[in-house]
């Protein structure tokens, strides 16, 4: 058989348009090369944008676009070559439409969802996010199916794109603004709560993650409690987006800076405890059961001296104003506080 006659070959027939072996060996082929050209742009597109410093949440955008345009185009173009007329494949297409509506609606679920993902651009690839059940990690991509983020202690988890449309999702690093991050530590009762705002204070900015104070993002010493067996503070502070996305080992670093802090200057940590305070003892109560016991009776507490007045933080916080909606014209937004 000559090769004119072998690419004639008739294989079968779909409707009235024959297939032939030369028309499905050239469709296949130009699908297998449109995919691979597919795939290729968007690798080319993937290393220029992890080149570039800005724009690269559009070059995602347009990296998606091309390659799954130039997939379905591959697809179309292919099924042309064989001979296929598309117009005559309307039955075919409902049919298929059918079993996408019964048996695959998950998968176009999904890859509708990744697709708002792309273009709502509340979700980019770098972000730092955190799931409704506290699973936290750094997003690597945004596929047709599902989202890789990858955890600090590099678990990769694969979750469907549905899951950041229906379900709440912190994104800790959304446009690339600063978080503030609230550290809370005890001291005993008693200590000068002056001189424990000012040592935190101190060893805050001593991180090195720690961003340089503004007007409006500056470190301060909250008293927020007051505990069964000390006084409850909390540390106020805004760390580089670097640190954000790494929160253990950030809230690690200072818990320990903290504790060198009031280690120097002899602040002491307390530890829970528990007083017992006799009531009866034999029928006898309060002085008279000491005696009994024959022991020295307590000295009453002398009043603290007064001396000038602490700082408060979290008073000046309230006076400040409320950050107002952000801006539609893309300037810089203000940063939240609790």
């Amino acid at each position: 058989m000559e090769l004119d006659e072998l690419r004639g070959l008739v294989l079968f027939a779909i409707g009235r348009t024959p297939v032939t072996l030369g028309g499905l060996v050239a469709g296949a082929g130009m699908i297998v090369a449109g995919l691979l050209l597919a795939r290729l742009a968007g690798a080319g597109i993937g290393r220029l944008r992890g080149r570039v410093r800005y724009g690269a949440d559009a070059l995602y955008i347009v990296q998606k676009l091309v390659t799954y345009g130039l997939a379905i185009f591959a697809v179309i173009a292919g099924l042309s070559t064989v001979g296929l007329n598309l117009s005559s494949l309307a039955v075919f297409a409902g049919a298929v439409g059918v079993g996408v509506g019964l048996g695959l609606q998950g998968i176009v679920k999904e890859f509708v969802s990744g697709l708002v993902l792309i273009f709502d651009r509340v979700l980019n690839v770098g972000d730092y996010v955190e799931l409704a059940d506290g699973r936290r990690g750094l997003v690597q991509t945004i596929g047709p199916r599902a989202v890789h983020v990858r955890t600090n202690d590099n678990i990769d988890l694969i979750i469907p794109n549905s899951k950041f449309i229906e379900g709440p999702v912190v994104n800790w690093t959304l446009h690339g603004r600063g978080r503030r991050i609230h550290i809370p530590f005890r001291v005993a009762y008693g200590s000068d709560r002056e001189k424990v705002r000012s040592v935190v204070l101190e060893a805050a900015r001593s991180v090195p993650f720690t961003l340089p104070e503004t007007e409006t993002e500056r470190s301060q010493v909250w008293l927020v409690g007051l505990g069964d067996s000390g006084l409850e503070f909390e540390l106020l502070v805004w760390p580089t987006l670097d640190a954000v996305k790494r929160p253990a080992a950030m809230q690690a670093a200072y818990t320990w800076a903290i504790a060198e802090a009031l280690d120097r200057a002899g602040v002491e940590v307390p530890f829970p405890q528990m007083d017992v305070r006799l009531r009866s003892f034999f029928g006898q109560e309060g002085e008279r059961a000491l005696d009994a016991l024959r022991l020295d009776h307590p000295q009453a507490d002398q009043p603290a001296a007064t001396g000038s007045p602490s700082t408060n933080d979290a008073a000046e916080d309230l006076a400040r104003p409320l950050p107002g909606p952000e801006p539609s014209d893309g300037a810089a937004p203000g940063r939240d506080t609790r």
